[in-house]
């Protein structure tokens, strides 16, 4: 089980890295260059290969390896970074956008490798628990790796530095992962996949037919809501934490120290939050999780909007912005473990031949869900100003908690019930 999880979250780790990059450097960067936050919210269209991965996932699940998809990616990644550290961000606006593109479009790529490995990988309640844990912490700590490390040090090591340091980064995680034992299963598991499709199995008239596929997604159990849901559960969430350090850096914190406090201290609460998830599903029902957490979340966001009044800079408005920051970062991270670990659950009920493509059309929602609200919530801001603008990301909020708790009491979540396989 170590070896698993070493595994799936050093990939998770290195996946996160473009998000990292753009989410926490770029908005900061643009901003201090005195572009609007509706330019701002519409660089979330680089995160764009993520809405479009469910449309390749069927080529992964039944053409070549998980390894050779994988090992492809990464070093792909490690390429992208090469280029990346022979353009200046000042001079080369838009170069910068391009490589930042290709990064996305590689790393969602590897995403849905990984996650078509690790749905095979994880069994059994435990494991499924853990097993997210590690993607979700590992995704974020490559994020507070690349944004929040790249905000504190890059006066010091330099933007080309740091892309050379990713080089060695992404180099070293394909070796790795060209070596790793935990794939050899998957390996000869995909080889008599091939040996039937070659016999007159009707995998490869899925991949002509794709009609077949969605039909044996959508009758999985559980997908209708899962599909409600993983659009939704971040709206509002997602909006107060795009815009809440934008605020603080219009108002009462410098770039320097919005780095080092939401790039670095708020996403290790993130962190802390997502691997407290993975204990608790081990003890707790999900249903019962979730719906404490959303109401928890809920309160929390009052607390932030009532923060919004406070205009003028002053030690206990900065001390009550970092508080406010890391609880939401905190509450976050473990709706996001629960929220994964539910996808993965549904998705282990599916067909093997469409396993990964299940994972990808799941997760491909809840991004697409999180960047169009992301994209539009600076022009929201900027229309009607910060207070009213996060009165309405409260209210939704609001409305996604009390859809959880109804989902809870109605029996729809009890669609996803987390037993150990017979």
């Amino acid at each position: 089980m170590n070896d698993k999880l070493v595994f799936l979250g050093l990939l998770y780790f290195v996946q996160g890295i473009p998000y990292g990059l753009q989410s926490s450097l770029l908005p900061v960067y643009l901003r201090g260059a005195g572009h609007s936050l509706t330019r701002i919210g519409f660089t979330k269209i680089l995160y764009f290969p993520w809405v479009l991965k469910v449309l390749w996932a069927p080529l992964i699940d039944r053409i070549g390896t998980k390894r050779r998809w994988l090992v492809g990616t990464v070093s792909g990644l490690a390429l992208t970074c090469v280029s990346s550290a022979l353009l200046a961000p000042e001079a080369h606006i838009w170069g910068v956008a391009g490589t930042l593109l290709a990064m996305n479009a590689l790393a969602s790529v590897q995403d849905i490798a990984v996650d078509g490995a690790a749905v095979g990988l994880l069994k059994g309640r435990g494991e499924l628990g853990l097993g997210n844990t590690a993607q979700v912490v590992g995704y974020k700590a490559g994020s507070v790796f690349a944004g929040g490390g790249l905000l504190a040090v890059i006066d010091v090591a330099g933007w080309s530095w740091m892309f050379l340091l990713l080089t060695f980064v992404y180099a070293g995680v394909a070796l790795f992962v060209w070596g790793a034992p935990v794939l050899d299963e998957d390996s000869l598991r995909s080889q008599q996949q091939a040996d039937v499709s070659r016999r007159g199995g009707g995998q490869g008239a899925d991949i002509v037919r794709p009609w077949r596929v969605w039909k044996k997604m959508l009758a999985v159990p559980g997908t209708p809501w899962t599909v409600l849901y993983v659009l939704t559960y971040k709206l509002g969430e997602q909006g107060a934490v795009t815009m809440f350090p934008l605020f603080l850096l219009d108002h009462h914190m410098t770039a320097r120290e919005l780095g080092f406090w939401n790039g670095v201290i708020a996403m290790a609460f993130s962190i802390c939050g997502s691997s407290l998830g993975g204990v608790l599903l081990a003890q707790c029902s999900i249903g019962a999780l979730m719906r404490r957490v959303f109401v928890l979340r809920t309160i929390s966001m009052v607390f932030q909007s009532s923060l919004l009044t406070v205009l003028e800079p002053s030690p206990l408005m900065k001390g009550m912005a970092v508080l406010s920051m890391s609880v939401q970062h905190f509450l976050g991270g473990l709706i996001t473990t629960l929220t994964f670990t539910t996808m993965m659950h549904c998705t282990q009920r599916a067909d093997e031949s469409v396993q990964a493509t299940h994972y990808s059309f799941l997760a491909t929602l809840e991004v697409l869900g999180k960047l169009l609200f992301s994209a539009l919530a600076g022009w929201l801001v900027d229309w009607l100003g910060y207070q009213v603008a996060f009165l309405f990301f409260l209210t939704l909020s609001a409305g996604t908690a009390l859809h959880v708790w109804t989902a809870t009491i109605t029996g729809a979540l009890r669609e996803h019930p987390l037993k150990q396989p017979q």
